[in-house]
């Protein structure tokens, strides 16, 4: 169980190195749970004007995740899944 995380509660950014293409900084949103999720999160690209949907994360009340969409690799989706659940507010 991952009782001692601190979950993302705010709008935030994460970088993201890509394998294949330039590293990215990517817009994290905190949504409304869906369909027994215990906690989602909307992803896009952090700097356009029009930015792009890149999918979502959904975490379960034991804090395994699930990447719902087809825009970023498993390698991507593990860092921000990472950075979720580690994240840490900054002063």
């Amino acid at each position: 169980m991952m009782t001692a995380n601190h979950y993302l509660t705010q709008e935030a950014r994460a970088f993201v190195k890509r394998k294949d293409g330039p590293d990215e900084v990517i817009r994290v949103v905190p949504d409304h749970p869906h369909r027994g999720a215990a906690q989602c999160y909307q992803l896009y690209t952090a700097f356009e004007e029009m930015p792009d949907n890149l999918g979502r994360i959904l975490f379960d009340e034991q804090g395994y995740w699930i990447y719902d969409g087809d825009q970023l690799s498993i390698a991507e989706q593990e860092q921000l899944a990472d950075f979720i659940i580690n994240y840490v507010e900054r002063l």
